[in-house]
């Protein structure tokens, strides 16, 4: 049976407050390059998850360290996850026992050093984490932030910085764009709210809406991921990626297609193929641009590319999805991405032989 060794993170684009982004050279990477990790003792294998606002990242190693890199700098234990913006850094840390029951959800102003105490903070226990009998909230329950705990709320990046939640709403994801947000539920629904100028909403206008509305267009297509961006949202289902706000109409071309001189609206999901047959089985969302995984371990990605945010090895802005070939040379599978405003890291690993 095939193994995998352990996971390497990369990251390319944007890192003029020297985020922990592959060489960091100047103001831009634009291949992808093996992420420096701010801190001698954490390995780039040992990274458990990140999350990238404009000018800081914040890493999660699977040993419960976080670092910050960039205009926000320092480090803390006992961290289980943590969520970045320009206006608040959340961070769920473990009790004074250690991993289980005595967590606490903490908001820290973004250039905080997590020394001192939290703007805000609140227990996240087991009351948070649904009751046991109830099918949805277990699943639920491990969802990342921002979708808190349980799931019967979720952050803000202004305040209140705890929103709750409808309790009829069974939350499963949760991804917050520049003006909008995406929720999916256990059923594999989504529902947004928000700002919906730019048609980012998916309901066929560019009118905002206060509270969750179902996202009727894709009523019926059970979705898998989801993902905000600055103008845009991007939906996975099994086996076609939908997408909406980004102005693709139709199936994608050549991977390489001329940027369209123009910006497109369109408020109403439209369907996305990728080159060559591709099966999308993850995304992120940037600024202006979106990065997508499939399942054969590809990573394809289009939109502003100003700051090499593309991994392209240029800073030319694409309409059509495009594939990194930087991961296909090393012979590596991608397995997860997280876009930042204006940069994208990537897991990548190296299938093994049994």
């Amino acid at each position: 049976m095939a193994e995998e060794r352990p996971g390497s993170w990369f990251g390319f684009g944007f890192c003029g407050f020297g985020q922990a982004l592959g060489s960091g050279r100047g103001r831009q990477v634009l291949s992808p390059e093996p992420l420096r990790v701010p801190d001698a003792g954490t390995d780039i294998c040992d990274i458990g998850s990140l999350s990238a606002a404009w000018s800081y990242t914040a890493i999660v190693s699977s040993a419960g360290r976080l670092l910050l890199s960039g205009s926000a700098r320092g480090a803390a234990d006992g961290c289980r996850d943590a969520w970045a913006s320009e206006t608040l850094r959340a961070v769920l840390r473990d009790g004074p026992g250690g991993p289980g029951p005595g967590a606490e959800l903490q908001a820290w102003a973004p250039g905080a050093a997590l020394r001192g105490e939290p703007l805000w903070a609140r227990p996240a226990g087991p009351e948070e984490a649904g009751r046991e009998d109830d099918g949805a909230a277990c699943e639920t329950r491990a969802g990342p932030l921002p979708l808190l705990p349980g799931a019967r709320a979720h952050l803000s990046p202004r305040p209140p910085l705890c929103r709750p939640l409808c309790p009829a709403l069974r939350a499963r994801r949760l991804a917050l764009g520049a003006e909008h947000a995406l929720l999916l539920d256990a059923a594999g629904q989504v529902l947004s709210w928000g700002g919906g100028r730019h048609g980012q909403l998916g309901h066929g206008t560019l009118e905002a809406e206060p509270a969750p509305r179902l996202l009727e267009a894709l009523q019926g297509l059970r979705v898998a991921a989801v993902a905000a961006g600055g103008w845009h949202s991007v939906c996975v289902g099994a086996p076609a990626l939908k997408e909406d706000g980004a102005g693709l109409k139709g199936p994608a071309g050549p991977e390489d297609a001329a940027a369209a001189p123009f910006i497109a609206v369109q408020p109403f999901p439209a369907l996305l193929d990728l080159p060559l047959g591709a099966d999308a089985a993850a995304a992120s969302c940037g600024s202006r641009h979106t990065a997508v995984v499939t399942r054969t371990g590809e990573l394809y990605t289009w939109g502003w590319g100003k700051y090499g945010q593309l991994g392209h090895g240029d800073t030319a802005s694409r309409d059509r999805p495009r594939r990194v070939q930087c991961f296909v040379r090393e012979q590596l599978r991608v397995t997860a991405v997280s876009c930042g405003p204006w940069n994208t890291y990537v897991r990548a690993v190296e299938p093994g032989r049994s």
